[in-house]
C-alpha cells in the first residue's frame, strides 16, 4: 500500500494507511521510531514509564494541548508544524519559570481515518523543536477519538536557581521582552482572510521563533517575574500585575511595527498594535527586572512596573483593542 506524503495528504490515486489499519501498538512503533529522547532520559518508551535524570532535585513541569479545529487547521498547518506548536507552547513555559527544558511527554488522541504519515509528521515536528534545547520525547500514549487532539507535558530543569514565578514584580521594576509579538497573530489573520502570504508571518504563526535560552539568562540576571506570552502581552502581563499586586505601563514607542507586519496591517485593515500587544503564540517571554539590572542579551526595556494594582496600561492609558485571547470567550 502506498502512503501519502510526509504532512498527511495522500498521493494521487494511492489509499493512504491510516491509524486504524496500523493499529494502536503498530503506531506507536511507527512514532517511537522518529524520536530521540533526549540527554536527561535514562529509560525512554517501551516500560510502563520513563526515567528522566533530575539532577536539581527538583522537576519544573508544564502541560498545554492542541485541538483539530481550534488551535489549529490540517489545510492550514502540516503535521510537522503542528508539532513544532505543540512542543514549542510548552517548552516555552518552562524558559518562563527560569528552567531549561529536558523532556517532553505526548498523547495524541486520533481519529481513525487519520493517516500514519500525519501522526510521523507530527512526532518529526515534536522531535526537531525539542532538539533545539537538547531536550526529548520520553513517552506518552495514543487514543482513539471523533476529535484529533495533541497534548504534551514538559519537564525542566532549575540547575539549582530559585524559579522565576509571576508574582515577584516591584514597583519601579523594568518591564522587558524577548523575542517578538504580534507575528503569529498577524499570520492567523492572514490566514483567516484566504491568503497564504508574507511568508514571514505565516510562518511565525506555523512554528513560534521562541527565544529559549532567555528564560534562564533572566533567572541569572535576577528577574523579578516572568510569563511565556502565549495569549498576549497585555494579558499575560495582566497577570504578572494581578499575581504581584502592582501594575504595568508599557510605551507604546518601543514596539515598532516591522516592514511586512505594517504592510499586511493595511492591507487587512488591522491596527498593527492589537497584534503586537494584544496577539499570542509567538511565545515571546516577558519579565521584570530592578531598575538598576543590566538586561541580559536579547532582552529589550519595553515600559515599567507602576503602583496601580492589576492594571496594564500603554503610555499612562488603558488599551482600547482587545487585550489577548480567552479559550471561552
Amino acid at each position: 500500500m502506498r502512503r501519502g506524503g510526509a504532512d498527511g495528504t495522500v498521493v494521487p490515486g494511492a489509499a493512504p494507511e491510516t491509524v486504524s489499519t496500523t493499529g494502536e501498538f503498530g503506531l506507536i512503533a511507527r512514532i517511537t521510531a522518529r524520536l530521540d529522547s533526549g540527554a536527561a532520559c535514562l529509560l525512554g518508551p517501551g516500560d510502563d514509564a520513563a526515567l528522566v535524570s533530575a539532577a536539581d532535585g527538583r522537576v519544573v513541569a508544564a502541560t498545554d494541548v492542541l485541538v483539530d479545529g481550534r488551535h489549529f487547521r490540517r489545510d492550514w498547518s502540516s503535521a510537522a508544524d503542528v508539532g513544532h506548536r505543540a512542543a514549542a507552547a510548552n517548552m516555552a513555559d518552562i524558559a518562563a519559570m527560569g528552567a531549561v527544558p529536558t523532556a517532553l511527554l505526548v498523547t495524541l488522541c486520533a481519529p481513525s481515518d487519520l493517516p500514519v504519515a500525519w501522526a510521523e509528521g507530527l512526532a518529526d515536528g515534536l522531535a526537531a523543536e525539542a532538539a533545539k534545547v537538547g531536550a526529548g520525547v520520553v513517552g506518552g500514549d495514543v487514543s482513539g477519538s471523533p476529535t484529533l487532539t495533541v497534548s504534551v507535558t514538559a519537564l525542566g530543569d532549575l540547575a539549582g536557581r530559585p524559579p522565576v514565578r509571576r508574582a515577584g514584580a516591584r514597583v519601579g521594576d523594568v518591564v522587558a521582552l524577548a523575542g517578538r509579538t504580534g507575528h503569529a497573530a498577524a499570520g492567523l489573520t492572514v490566514l483567516s482572510r484566504g491568503f497564504r502570504t508574507p511568508k514571514l508571518l505565516v510562518s511565525a504563526y506555523r512554528r513560534p521563533e521562541v527565544p529559549y535560552g532567555a528564560g534562564p539568562a533572566a533567572a541569572r540576571a535576577g528577574a523579578t517575574a516572568m510569563i511565556d506570552v502565549s495569549d498576549g502581552l497585555l494579558a499575560d502581563l495582566g497577570h504578572v500585575a494581578t499575581a504581584s499586586g502592582v501594575g504595568v505601563d508599557l510605551r507604546r514607542d518601543a514596539f515598532p511595527v516591522p516592514g511586512q507586519l505594517r504592510d499586511a496591517a493595511q492591507a487587512l485593515g488591522v491596527d498593527p498594535y492589537t497584534w503586537l500587544l494584544g496577539g499570542g503564540e509567538d511565545h515571546a517571554l516577558a519579565a521584570t527586572f530592578p531598575a538598576d539590572a543590566a538586561l541580559p542579551d536579547g532582552w529589550r526595556a519595553v515600559g515599567a512596573v507602576t503602583p496601580t494594582a492589576g492594571q496594564v496600561t500603554v503610555d499612562g492609558r488603558p488599551f482600547t483593542g482587545p487585550a489577548g485571547w480567552d479559550h471561552f470567550r
